[in-house]
């Protein structure tokens, strides 16, 4: 399953001054960066940490839902 397949949702941290990108469906996944772009580039290897750390644990690992009905 390609890690860009989960929805990352995408938003500005006045405190910390950069863009989170977070992954909902996956527990703790999140990235940031000094742009959206970085971001989301951020965001597509920590996913892939997380697939594989969950692999190693043998823990499942979510079935990207799609888009959500609700943020």
């Amino acid at each position: 399953m390609p890690e860009s397949s989960y929805e990352v949702i995408l938003y500005w941290d006045k405190k910390d001054q950069a863009y989170i990108a977070h992954v909902p469906e996956l527990a703790g996944c999140m990235a940031d960066g000094p742009t959206r772009q970085e971001a989301i580039a951020a965001a597509e290897v920590v996913i892939g940490q997380w697939i594989e750390t969950a692999k190693e644990l043998g823990r499942p690992i979510p079935t990207p839902r799609g888009r959500l009905m609700y943020a």
